[in-house]
């Protein structure tokens, strides 16, 4: 293992410590603080682990009021909070600070109500995505926002982020099936929005809590809507000789105004790692492989799959199979579900990066990263929300090589500023938390972060909810109007990698 290592706090922050974490254990009884280094190191990361950095104290609540008597607590004594649910995200959205009380939401793990005449489902933030349709599944329902991670991912790190997962292309990302949510403030008060009715009056709260990173409050409950499972649903494996074919195809079926339910895109080196990890018998003779998954009364699904086989022998399809049953759908789809964890058997490390472009752009920015990758010396497989020009390119490196890591980081770097190039944004469902803080200034100008600033200063005026998250240069809040950047609050300005 290698890195920076972080210099060890002076006398006086320990003698502060000490202080908080007695203090922590009067709001948290029991098992719920966790302060030596040992037991911390659970905590010390989140799922992009090249970055590394013990908290505080983790303090693991479970009522709300546990979590509004920590929040005044730190508010009150200036001391920061770093929210964390199942530690899943792939942006260093829950990485810890050396001098932040890290809050871990895991044990607000129940479902509190199904509502199935309102199709409705209220949960703590804990509870896993996919938890939410096992329990809902008997009678026929489930919960349409389905990332990779979804069996570990909790259903309040879902809301911090936005998620998206297969098949939001037709049924949306969270912010589209959520309709209400407790949170708790940095103050500690407690508020509600939402709730089980469709529309809200007034400001859209809830919009801007959803994607927010855990830099405006803290989310306690969480309500979302549950859809009926369609009648039929079946998924066609079709592939392609050349990746610029298959993301043209893409386009294609989209500007048909045919909607799948799930489209999605792996390229070579992610068919082959794959295919050697589930053996679902995709093909291996292609350079890419689209999975279109169509869904609805079975007359429609009929119908689209002879439209979109059209559609994709049109731009050179070698292969098109379409599934004869649930169980082969399933089969279509799990090597596209276990695409991270396969490519890591191929590289000893990876970057999973996440932009998101205009679907016609996808042959330009297939083309663009492969000449990336000659250039940097770094083999990439990709997967891809195809349908909704979501990227996720996973970039193949060896920690242990020396400067393997900050040419992985800067090919991803030179990844997303291509995905802006071309009228894209810089994450899709991952969030920016520190992986892309640095690169917000290609997307957004200085009037752009300056009003997104506001917006945190009216939720968190002295910045203390994930610290050196999202914004490159933190600015003093009553400053704000007057534009004076307020240099020296990066709560990470030389992160230790590892």
């Amino acid at each position: 293992m290698t890195g920076i290592l972080m210099p060890k706090p002076d006398a006086a922050t320990l003698a502060r410590r000490a202080e908080i974490v007695a203090d922590m254990k009067i709001i948290v009884p029991g098992e719920g603080v966790v302060d030596s280094v040992n037991e911390m190191r659970a905590f010390e990361t989140d799922a992009l682990t090249a970055y590394r950095q013990l908290p505080l104290v983790v303090v693991l609540p479970q009522t709300v009021a546990q979590v509004s008597r920590i929040l005044k607590y730190c508010d009150e004594r200036g001391i920061r909070v770093v929210p964390r649910g199942s530690g899943t995200s792939l942006s260093g959205g829950a990485l810890p600070a050396a001098d932040a009380v890290l809050l871990v939401m895991s044990r607000f793990n129940r479902i509190l109500d199904i509502d199935y005449p309102n199709r409705c489902v209220v949960a703590q933030p804990g509870v896993t995505n996919l938890g939410i349709t096992h329990a809902v599944e008997a009678e026929g329902f489930y919960y349409a926002p389905d990332p990779s991670s979804q069996i570990a991912c909790s259903i309040g790190g879902n809301v911090a982020e936005n998620s998206g997962g297969v098949h939001c292309l037709k049924y949306g990302l969270t912010a589209n099936n959520l309709l209400g949510i407790e949170m708790v403030l940095m103050n500690g008060e407690v508020v509600r929005l939402g709730g089980k009715h469709l529309d809200s009056e007034g400001y859209d709260l809830l919009g801007v809590m959803t994607g927010s990173e855990g830099l405006l409050g803290v989310v306690t409950e969480v309500t979302v809507r549950i859809l009926k499972k369609p009648e039929t649903a079946r998924a066609l494996l079709i592939a392609f000789p050349t990746s610029e074919e298959g993301g043209q195809c893409v386009a294609d079926i989209i500007g048909a105004g045919i909607i799948p339910g799930g489209m999605e895109m792996m390229d070579r080196p992610a068919i082959h790692a794959a295919e050697a990890f589930v053996q679902v018998g995709y093909p291996l003779d292609c350079e890419a492989l689209l999975i279109v998954e169509l869904d609805g009364p079975s007359v429609e699904v009929d119908h689209l799959i002879g439209e979109v086989e059209a559609i994709a022998r049109r731009n050179g399809a070698t292969l098109c199979r379409t599934s004869t049953s649930e169980q082969e759908r399933m089969a279509f789809w799990a090597g596209r579900k276990a695409a991270f964890p396969a490519v890591g058997r191929i590289s000893p490390d990876y970057l999973c990066m996440d932009g998101t472009i205009p679907r016609k752009e996808l042959p330009r920015v297939l083309a663009g990263m492969r000449a990336l990758s000659e250039r940097y010396g770094l083999g990439v497989a990709n997967v891809f929300h195809a349908g909704d020009g979501n990227l996720h390119p996973l970039i193949l490196y060896d920690a242990s090589v020396p400067g393997e890591l900050d040419r992985a980081e800067a090919f991803g770097a030179d990844i997303l500023r291509l995905c802006v190039k071309v009228g894209g944004v810089l994450t899709g469902e991952h969030g920016v938390g520190i992986e892309k803080r640095d690169l917000m200034t290609e997307m957004f100008d200085e009037a752009d972060l300056d009003q997104q600033m506001r917006v945190k200063c009216a939720f968190d005026p002295n910045h203390l909810l994930n610290p050196g998250k999202v914004f490159p240069q933190l600015r003093r809040c009553a400053e704000l109007g007057r534009m004076h950047v307020h240099r020296g609050q990066m709560a990470f300005p030389d992160l230790p990698r590892f």
